[in-house]
């Protein structure tokens, strides 16, 4: 059991007591049950007796007992304790072969099957089935990382850039933010990512080209924490702001924004956030608006400057960007930091926890299907090494190496990819600030004498605290920098340096493991560790030779890399894996070679670097050798100390940003549709020509007015199949006869000026007008239950809608024509909404003026807002042939269960019939086969399972309301949604935000059980339960039930 000494000595003392659990006398417990029962005795004491995260303190109990028996007792416990968690693991290594072995057949499966609809030639490029000699991203991995090698051609590509003016969206939500005095280590939210994407936004900020950065974080104010993560706002002026004067605007520079969502007054760890972040999108997407109108004006001639790019930084943070991107039609950008995937790995590895109790503890099912969101709508994945690339995000349904190859050759050759997508893998180490830095020229050997002239200068306060433990403080000191965690490896580096003499001889060894008040405070995995290396040390006899200071500050640590470099020591990462290894760039600005783990970003520091040594972190002789090679040959340690001091600016943030802004440069520009050059700034008021009629034919160009508009412009509307000057002449001619419809009337009369006055009058959208938006979203299964919902909440607020104060949307899973037909049939009119979300999000229609000819108009600047990476034909063929692959194989004559409804799909909505909803696997599975394939889409499964509904990958009926928002100026605030108890798939998207929620009691339960039992998370982990935004009817949901919600919500007075 290598690397738990602390267990391997419970074993020892167990086995030290002698006969132990085979002598009757040796256990009151076994005494009292008379015949000993390993299986009894560990299901009725060891499970339900003890903590297993505990076992470092029961031993110390235990150890401690003065009664042979007692003792004898609890030593047999842990004994049966140990044992129980290796076989837990070794159950969960058989459980994780056999995932493994289906994940690589489903793999497999789809790229062939992918593969075979790519029907085009193979390149050369395509054929190879490895990553080894090409990166994910496309580099070869025996080159540098393509870098900027002087100041000159910085400079060169800084004037390139000057005529530029971008705006930059950052997003990271959990922790605590701020600009200057950071608490890194306060809590484990508040740890490097903090740190990076501060020092990310301020660079970028100071970049040529960039006018505006907004890191978008959490507003906290709450008591237990500092009044600046309250502030609104807050500016984050540059390093060094000389050369930056004369760009400066009146909105530029860097900003941390800070958006009030989740509790108030509360700081919550990041994995309670998850049901609050619809909130966080509302409220970004409302300073993001408002933002882009201020530019506008400033920089943007009157035109809205919309954000080139947003960067979601972790899962949450991508989640919320996902959503961001698809709101505002912007390219998303994502780092993760940390994968959810790779955690879930390495706990269900750890053998502690199942993976129920693990999700329970981390929310890890969230965070992994946010991580697969991020994948689906990021042109750009950032990493900070290539090992994250292919160890870990290889490991997710949504990108695969090898596809992801073959679909850049084909993209490099201008084939089709049949409506397959992969984000861009890209490497960009972190950065660095290097301008304050001055690398130790001095020696301990040579200390420098004070007099009246030039006094001595006084040594930094860490440093007496670190060589008050070394009888000789002028030896060279190893320093590593690290938590005492098991996977920093810090006991085999203190072993390897016990065992080696000469090592011992001519160095110290310096440990910085955190801060620390006492061992009985730390966590039981700290105190552990920390515990071993004290033992260690005394068992070696390192005493004078081995610092560990209990306290330092975040000040403290350039001053102990100084002293490092001061006594020509070495800096050493020994961790078995490291992601990155921002601390051995540190080391080399400060002067420090480093020996370090060869397993992760390491290797890349190192290919740029060349300052030091890589090692088998498991392979304590390689360490100790490797240690004692740089400290014992000081011309080597000399070189590598040059080549880090020469190579270190290639990690510094001006060459980060260059690398990232590129990157930025290569996407696509993206943005709302409908931002034209006469739009103006008219959409400020409500009775402004924009709002009028005249507004219909500014936005004509993408409106196609008709009934049913489910496939009358083709088939192909992905492809653009039509010219753009045959649509520009077709849809003009419907604008044209739409608007004499209108006018019709009205000229017969003769009375033109009158006229003019009613197409005036006639605003369009209603919806701008009203008080509040009653969106009805409620999922049944027959348009006849559903009416009989619409006209309950008609009921509940008649005076209120025949004033006109109050308006409607129905958001639905049916087709516009399905709720026509219905809506002639059941008295109802087109006049009662005042939109419809039709197909799950997929159409929006407006009710139109002309209700005779033309009731309804669809919104085609949304299917141009919604279109990101649909997949289009390529995506249709491949559901009809997953949905001719499902068939009853219990039944008789295994007819096919789901089959394509042609007449109801549309050119953004394929949809499919459901004959036994029970036969049909979960909506995840049906995800999951399309990431699989790189399809990137929205699979919903509506109307209580019967029906399939696949949209484009951004678009929902929730994120609809947005698009109503961003083009209409629909305060979400005002909005009020009501649902079921359930739903399709897509109704927990409802459930948070800034609008209002009521749910109708008793309406829709059935859905739960046949769409929701097989979530992959539980829908409170989605769901704000004590949102005050959220209100539920009683049982009956009548009239009065609806009245008392609504007053409850503010929304009616009563």
């Amino acid at each position: 059991m290598a690397g738990n000494d602390w267990i391997n000595s419970y074993l020892e003392a167990i086995l030290d007591v002698g006969p132990g659990i085979d002598d009757a006398k040796s256990s009151l417990l076994l005494r009292e049950r008379g015949r000993f029962s390993p299986t009894r005795y560990f299901v009725e004491e060891v499970i339900t007796g003890f903590d297993e995260t505990d076992l470092y303190r029961s031993w110390v109990r235990a150890s401690s007992t003065r009664s042979p028996k007692e003792r004898n007792t609890r030593l047999e416990n842990m004994c049966w304790r140990i044992w129980n968690l290796a076989r837990q693991k070794k159950q969960f290594e058989g459980e994780e072969v056999q995932r493994m072995a289906k994940r690589r057949l489903e793999r497999e499966r789809g790229r062939r099957e992918a593969t075979a609809d790519m029907s085009e030639d193979l390149s050369e490029g395509e054929k190879g089935d490895t990553v080894s000699d090409i990166s994910a991203h496309g580099d070869s991995t025996r080159g540098r990382l393509p870098r900027i090698s002087s100041v000159d051609l910085m400079e060169a590509w800084a004037s390139q850039q000057k005529g530029k003016k971008l705006y930059i969206v950052l997003i990271s939500l959990h922790g605590l933010i701020r600009g200057e005095n950071m608490e890194l280590g306060r809590d484990s939210d508040t740890g490097g990512q903090v740190k990076y994407v501060v020092e990310l936004a301020r660079a970028l900020g100071s970049m040529p080209g960039v006018y505006r950065v907004d890191l978008l974080t959490r507003q906290v104010s709450s008591p237990e924490v500092d009044w600046s993560y309250g502030e609104p706002t807050e500016m984050l002026p540059p390093r060094n702001s000389e050369s930056l004067m004369d760009e400066m605007g009146e909105s530029s520079g860097s900003y941390i924004i800070r958006i009030p969502f989740g509790p108030k007054d509360k700081y919550i760890p990041k994995e309670l956030l998850w049901p609050h972040i619809p909130e966080f999108v509302d409220g970004a997407l409302n300073h993001i608006i408002q933002m882009s109108k201020v530019l506008g004006e400033q920089i943007g001639g009157g035109h809205p400057v919309w954000p080139v790019a947003i960067h979601g930084h972790y899962a949450d943070a991508g989640d919320a960007a996902a959503l961001l991107s698809g709101a505002l039609n912007v390219p998303m950008l994502f780092t993760g930091h940390s994968l959810g995937r790779d955690k879930l790995e390495q706990l269900l590895r750890q053998g502690r926890l199942s993976r129920d109790e693990i999700n329970a503890t981390y929310k890890i099912m969230r965070r992994i299907e946010a991580e697969e969101l991020s994948l689906d709508a990021s042109e750009i994945i950032i990493t900070s090494t290539r090992q994250e690339i292919e160890e870990q995000w290889r490991l997710y349904d949504g990108f695969d190496p090898i596809l992801e190859r073959k679909l850049r050759a084909r993209i490099k050759r201008n084939v089709s990819c049949y409506g397959r997508f992969m984000p861009r893998m890209v490497v960009i180490p972190p950065g660095m600030e290097f301008h304050h830095i001055v690398p130790h020229d001095g020696d301990m050997d040579v200390e420098t004498e004070g007099n009246e002239d030039h006094p001595a200068s006084q040594d930094p306060p860490i440093w007496p605290e670190i060589m008050r433990f070394f009888s000789n403080p002028r030896k060279p000191m190893i320093l590593a920098l690290a938590r005492p965690d098991p996977k920093k490896n810090l006991t085999t580096l203190v072993k390897a340096f016990g065992e080696c003499r000469p090592l011992r001889e001519l160095a110290n060894l310096t440990l910085i493991m955190g801060n620390r008040d006492g061992v009985d405070e730390m966590s039981s995995t700290s105190a552990s560790v920390l515990l071993s290396i004290l033992k260690l040390i005394d068992k070696y006899d390192l005493y004078g030779q081995v610092a560990y200071p209990k306290h330092h500050k975040q000040s403290d640590v350039p001053d102990i890399y100084r002293l490092a470099a001061k006594t020509k020591g070495v800096f050493i990462n020994p961790a078995f894996i490291e992601p990155f290894g921002l601390t051995l760039i540190e080391a080399a600005a400060y002067g420090l070679p480093m020996v370090a783990t060869k397993n992760g970003g390491p290797v890349d520091i190192h290919r740029v670097l060349d300052n030091g040594l890589l090692v088998d972190p498991h392979d304590q002789q390689s360490i100790a050798d490797a240690l004692l090679k740089l400290v014992a040959d000081k011309q080597l340690w000399a070189k590598c100390r040059q080549n880090g001091l020469k190579n270190i600016h290639l990690f510094s943030w001006p060459e980060h940003c260059k690398t990232y802004l590129s990157r930025i440069a290569s996407c696509k520009p993206r943005q709302p549709w409908w931002q034209r050059s006469d739009d103006g700034d008219e959409n400020s008021e409500s009775d402004s020509p924009s709002d009028s009629l005249r507004d219909i034919q500014d936005i004509s160009l993408n409106l196609r007015f008709s009934l049913d508009g489910e496939k009358n412009v083709g088939s192909g509307n992905f492809n653009n199949s039509l010219e753009p000057e045959d649509r520009k002449s077709k849809l003009e001619n419907a604008v044209f006869s739409w608007s004499k419809g209108v006018l019709k009337g009205t000229q017969k009369a003769g009375f033109t000026e009158k006229a003019e006055q009613n197409v005036n009058a006639g605003k369009f959208p209603t919806l701008r007008r009203r008080k509040h938006i009653f969106v009805i979203a409620v999922d049944c299964d027959t348009l006849s239950e559903l009416f009989g919902s619409v006209r309950k909440i008609f009921e509940a607020v008649e005076k209120d809608r025949t004033e006109g104060s109050i308006g409607f949307i129905l958001a639905t899973s049916f087709t516009m024509s399905e709720i026509h037909s219905f809506m002639v049939s059941g008295g109802l009119s087109p006049s009662d909404f005042d939109a419809f979300i039709c197909n799950s999000g997929s159409d929006l229609y407006y009710s139109s003026l002309n209700l005779e000819d033309n009731p309804f108009v669809v919104d085609l600047y949304y299917h141009s807002h919604i279109e990101y990476r649909w997949g289009g034909e390529g995506l249709r063929k491949t559901l009809v042939r997953w949905a001719a692959s499902i068939t009853d194989k219990k039944g008789e004559n295994k007819e096919q269960i789901v089959t394509e409804d042609e007449k109801i799909s549309t050119n953004y909505c394929y949809a499919f019939k459901v004959r036994t909803t029970g036969v049909v696997p979960p909506v995840k599975e049906l995800r999951k086969l399309m990431r699989i394939q790189a399809l990137r889409c929205h699979s919903i499964y509506c109307r209580n399972g019967s029906k399939i509904n696949v949209i484009p990958v951004l678009a929902s009926r929730s994120q609809a309301l947005r698009y109503l928002y961003l083009r209409w100026g629909v305060d979400l605030s005002k909005m009020v949604v009501f649902v079921g108890e359930s739903g399709d798939t897509d109704y927990e998207g409802f459930l948070g935000g800034l609008h209002k929620s009521v749910i109708l009691k008793g309406v829709c339960s059935s859905a739960s059980n046949q769409l929701h039992s097989s979530r992959s998370y539980s829908l409170s982990d989605v769901v704000p339960c004590d949102s005050p935004n959220i209100v539920q009817t009683t049982e009956e949901c009548n009239t009065s039930d609806l009245q008392a919600s609504l007053e409850k919500l503010g929304v009616l007075k009563g």
